[in-house]
């Protein structure tokens, strides 16, 4: 039985995360890694979370956050006041990078494509692994990115829910400290085993 089991994170500390301050920061750092795709930004320091500032930061009583395999506690889902929702209609989906959704997330619509969902997802790390070679809005020729513990199925679904664009979905791509952002402009070439 080698597969992994993905338990729950332990609740957020009180404290940092949560503080004004330190999500205006993250809220920097993110618009950062959103114009500047596939690039590693950092975002926590010490204990903190990263994908627990980066929800702290983006996810309110105003958003449907999809949470399919039960990663936050319930402490955490209470201090985000987010309203439960399926993937399918979440403005943001939880996912671990090692287990693909077994559903899409909304894309959007035509006169709405705004309205696709942000994919928080967690990885192992950054920097390891099979390279992505990035192209888009927001890179001068070429980015590459590694990324490790991600299951390569989500590239073929990341093509598949971003093929008619304006829909689509964006990636968060969330390790210990540090965050990637691969927008739904982002275009992924694959060089070497995948």
């Amino acid at each position: 039985m080698n597969e992994l089991m993905t338990l729950p994170e332990k609740p957020a500390a009180i404290g940092a995360v949560w503080q004004p301050s330190h999500q205006q920061s993250a809220f920097r750092q993110l618009m950062t890694a959103f114009s500047y795709p596939g690039r590693v930004v950092p975002l926590a320091s010490g204990a903190e979370s990263a994908r627990m500032l980066v929800l702290a930061t983006l996810v309110d009583s105003a958003c449907a956050l999809a949470d399919p395999q039960r990663t936050l506690s319930q402490d955490d889902l209470r201090r985000l006041g987010a309203r439960p929702a399926s993937v399918e209609t979440a403005e943001f989906v939880l996912a671990d990078g090692q287990h693909l959704l077994q559903a899409t997330p909304r894309l959007g619509s035509l006169e709405n494509p705004e309205q696709g969902a942000t994919v928080v997802m967690r990885v192992t790390g950054f920097g390891v692994g099979a390279g992505l070679y990035l192209t888009g809005p927001g890179i001068q020729r070429e980015q590459v990115l590694q990324v490790e513990g991600i299951d390569p199925g989500w590239w073929d679904r990341r093509s598949d829910w971003n093929s008619h664009f304006p829909l689509g979905v964006d990636f968060i791509l969330v390790a210990a400290h540090e965050v990637a952002v691969l927008p739904r402009t982002t275009r992924i070439l694959f060089k070497g085993a995948h």
